[in-house]
Formats: C-alpha cells, structure tokens, sequence
C-alpha cells in the first residue's frame, strides 16, 4: 500500500480528520491512480522519505538534533508531488503545489528538508529558489535548510554557505533568497521555488518572476506553503479560488495541486475540540500543541483581536473587515447624561482625532474620580458645512445636522474643519469649568495648526502615531472597559454611531487598529479612533494624571 492509500484509509476510517475539501481531493487522486493518463513511480519521493528520516537533523527545541519523523500527512503529500507521472512523457505532473496549513503545524522545517534532498541527492546544475513576500520570511525555510546541511556536513567537504547563497560547488547547485526587498527578479535559472507564507503578497510580482525564471525547464516545481492571511483580494485569495474551483470540478488543471488543511465551519472551531485537526494535521502527533491551542481558545472569547487572529491564523478562516469590533451591548448600556459641571476643577486627559476636509474631527477628555475605576468621556466633533451638501452619510445612520442642533457637534463654514477651534474647545474647559488638560494626545497629521494653538495655551500634546504597533494595546483595554461598562460617554449619539461602524484590522503580528466596516467611507469612526488615542494617552501618561486625582 503506497503513503497515497494508507492516507485515504485512515481519513475513511476516522483515524485522522481532515476538512471536506482534502476528504475529496485525496479521493480524487485516488481515483487517478486508475488514470491512464499518469503512472505512478514512488521511487523518487521514497528515496527523499528516507533522505530526510535519517541524514536531515532538526534545529529547533524540543526536536534538536532529532531527524525528521514524517507523520503520515506528510509522506501522503511528498509521494503524491513526486510520483504522479504523465505517461506519454514520463515528466513529473505536477509543477504546481499549494499547501494551505495552519501555523506550528511543521511546514517550514519539512519543506526545508526537502531542499536538503535537492542539495545533495538532486539533479546537477540546479537552482532552487527561497521565496517570500519580505526577506525575513524568505530566511526562514533558507536557514532551517542550511542549519541541516551544517549537521550533516559539517566540515564543509561538500556543501559550503555565504551570505546569499548555500552551495554544492560539486553538483553546481546552489540555493537563494527572493523577496520584494530584491531589487533584480529577472535573470535566474530556477528549477524549484518554495514560496512561504504567500498571504502577505498583494501582487502575483514574486511568484511572477519565479515562474518566468523556471519557464524553460523540463519538470519545474513551485512548493507554496501558506497559512492564511488578513489581505483581502490579493495573491493567496486568487489561488484558493482556483484551488477550490478545481476540486468542486469547476475547471480542469491537471498540474496543479491542491492540499488544503482547512475548517468546514467556524461554529465547529467552538463546538468539537476534535475538528481542530482539520487544519492542523499535526495536532495529533504532539507538533501542534493542544494546550496552548486552548488557551488561546479562552483568550480569543474576550478579546475581538486574538480572535480574529486565532481564526486566521491557527484555523485557516479568512477574516477581514467586517468584524465589528464592539457588539451592541458592549457599548449601549444607559449610563445617563454626563454634566461637565460635575466634574468642576478636575484634571483631565484629551485626545483628539484631527481631519480638515470631509472627515469629522473628534475630541475627547478623559476624568476619573478618586476610589471609582469609571471613565468618564466627554465629546465634542466638528464637521465643513460643506459635507452636509455633498453626501450627508444619513444612509449609513448619520444625522450632523439634528446632532449639531443638539450641542454634539459643531458645523464649521466652508469646505474644511478650523482645527484652531479645536484647540479653543479644549482651552475653553479650564475657562468654565476649571478643568485643568495634563497631556493631549494627537495624530500628527494635519495638526500643525492645532499644535500652535495648544502651544500658545500651554498645554502638553503627545504624538500618538496611528499604527497598530501603538494603537493595539489600547484599543484591547477600551474593549475590555466597555465591556465591564467602565466608560462612561454620556450616552452620546455621534459616539455610538462611530463605535458602531468600527472593526478590527489585525496584521499578522495579531497588533490591531480600528477601521471602517467592510472599508465603507459614510461609516464614520472618528470617535472610536479618538477614544483609542485617549487610552493610548492614559497608557503613556497614567502614573502622571492618577497622581492629579
């Protein structure tokens, strides 16, 4: 029984789960070794099998120094890339390769084990390619590969490394980097790519040009290794898509394969801890570790961020904008109306969100009270007079002009929004209520007139970028407030139309920002954005201003 077979009966026999997707793929290949169009020979891929169980020894803890030991997912994988043959020709049929797998799953250290196998046991004269949207990513398969060839050659007697290349001078083989960072992408010989993590790729410009570098070549290989990812439309979607296609039998592509480690559903993910191999086939045999799964499991029910990544990136469900980032009860609760007078002689924290066109401009202060852990939020918003002409967002819920009419919001003259009035505002609250501004925090953009305005006051401005490195942390803990009911914002309307149209954008790096639903430009969320930077602020500032209350 060939790795193929025992592969499919385990999947038929519930010894392993794999998601719908793969169920019917590994049928179909099934069904193609009754195909008279393709032979069969697994005598390549067995002998690279044993290459890597026994010569490719591990860099990483807890299997340094261990040879690989190939769990049956990955002998079925390798034996079926490299011993489908077209029969007329005897070539390789397969000359493209889509692994889709969730992360900690293995796929760098196994694919750079079967670079190994062509640094020393392939053909001569080859170059084999490192591929990756950035040059950090395209290292990682690179190194693990010449970490291998250090244990099993480690007097160089063979294979040797520089800075761009490793080499085996007596073959000619040589194997490289490429990324968006290189400047020529044109001029190669390659014979393999193993492009990793093609999620981050907007653009085909990458796997482009190693598909041209590998056009004259009898038995070209493209190897892409992939979890998912947060862009939307872009090179690892296309691919899916024709992935997919090609298993519901909506076009024919007899080179491409497809092996698609997926989820059937989200609900699953948190109704039947046993799916979870779907996409992650090494969960089984202890690679993936269930415990740190779990725990990411009970962190993701409390933070929208986690989650997002967790899904993505340990189950393989595409996430994007849609996300809100706030439910309706996490920011509705009835908290009454607020009264500055309350809060006479206090010291306060602001934060603004700065726009001079069509956008609003929000500002906010943050009080606290001695022995209380509420936050209370004021607001205030302005907007050019000429967007209530232009497009007044009232189909996206917008109501300026009834907002305006009730001291929410001021509509400034003209086409753009007088941020000097902005800085007035904030001036104003010592002036009537004697509350004293101990730090503001801004965007840089468009403030330069705002920040000459607040010099002229005296009062201390703080640059809070708008990037998820800065913005994460305190968007995580205005999450966690609201849903302790901990903000208190008066129940302001133009707050909770903005806290409504907010969703989450999580990078790869699980740091995320607040931005529009579904990218819809009339969903304001000016407000969301200014809270944040008001929680950025109290981050940067908090031992100052507690000591002020």
């Amino acid at each position: 029984m060939t790795y193929l077979e025992e592969y499919a009966r385990m999947i038929k026999d519930g010894e392993v789960i794999v998601g719908d997707y793969l169920r019917r793929e590994v049928q179909n290949l099934i069904a193609d070794l009754s195909d008279s169009r393709y032979i069969y020979d697994t005598r390549e891929a067995h002998k690279r099998i044993k290459f890597q169980e026994t010569l490719c020894l591990q860099s990483k803890a807890p299997f340094y120094k261990k040879p690989m030991a190939l769990m049956p997912w990955q002998k079925a994988f390798w034996e079926v890339v490299y011993s489908f043959k077209m029969a007329d020709s005897g070539k390789r049929r397969f000359t493209e390769v889509l692994l889709e797998i969730a992360r900690k799953n293995g796929k760098s250290t196994m694919f750079a084990a079967d670079g190994m196998c062509d640094l020393f046991i392939g053909a001569g004269g080859n170059d084999i390619c490192c591929a990756s949207n950035d040059d950090r990513q395209a290292k990682l398969i690179w190194k693990e590969i010449d970490g291998m060839r250090e244990r099993l050659d480690p007097k160089r007697s063979i294979t040797r490394k520089n800075l761009v290349e490793i080499r085996n001078d007596a073959k000619n083989i040589t194997i490289f980097r490429l990324s968006s960072k290189t400047q020529a992408k044109d001029g190669f010989n390659i014979v393999k790519t193993f492009l990793d993590e093609s999620h981050d790729m907007e653009t085909d410009e990458i796997a482009e040009a190693c598909g041209r570098s590998m056009s004259i070549q009898d038995e070209p290989l493209f190897l892409n290794c992939t979890t998912q990812g947060f862009i939307n439309d872009g090179y690892l979607d296309k691919k899916l898509k024709a992935a997919h296609d090609i298993i519901d039998g909506e076009f024919d592509d007899i080179h491409f394969l497809p092996w698609l480690y997926e989820q059937d559903s989200e609900a699953e993910i948190w109704q039947d801890p046993a799916t979870w191999e779907k996409s992650n086939p090494s969960i089984r045999y202890g690679v993936k570790k269930v415990g740190k799964l779990e725990r990411d499991i009970e962190t993701s029910k409390r933070d929208k961020g986690a989650r997002v990544h967790m899904l993505c990136k340990d189950f393989n469900i595409k996430q994007n904008t849609a996300e809100a980032w706030l439910s309706l009860e996490d920011y509705a609760y009835p908290t009454g109306k607020l009264d500055m007078e309350d809060f006479r002689d206090c010291y306060a924290l602001a934060a603004v969100d700065l726009s001079e066109t069509t956008d609003m401009t929000s500002v906010k202060i943050l009080v606290m009270r001695p022995g209380d852990k509420t936050k209370y939020v004021f607001s205030h918003y302005w907007i050019p007079e000429s967007k209530l002409i232009q497009s007044d967002d009232r189909e996206s819920g917008a109501k300026y002009k009834e907002w305006a009419r009730e001291g929410w919001m001021t509509i400034c003259e003209g086409n753009d929004n007088n941020l000097v009035e902005v800085a007035d505002w904030l001036a104003s609250l010592k002036k009537e209520y004697g509350i004293k501004i101990v730090r503001c925090g801004y965007d840089q953009k468009f403030a330069k007139d705002f920040l000459g305005r607040m010099d002229d006051y005296g009062i201390e401005c703080e640059n809070i970028p708008q990037r998820p490195l800065v913005m994460s942390n305190p968007m995580k803990w205005a999450e966690g407030d609201f849903r302790a009911h901990l903000i208190n914002y008066g129940e302001n309307p133009v707050d909770k139309w903005c806290f409504g149209n907010a969703s989450v954008q999580v990078n790869n790096l699980g740091q995320q920002m607040a931005v529009k639903i579904n990218n819809q430009q009339t969903r304001r969320i000016d407000g969301a954005v200014s809270l944040i930077i008001l929680y950025a602020t109290l981050q940067r500032f908090r031992s100052e201003y507690m000591s002020f209350v």
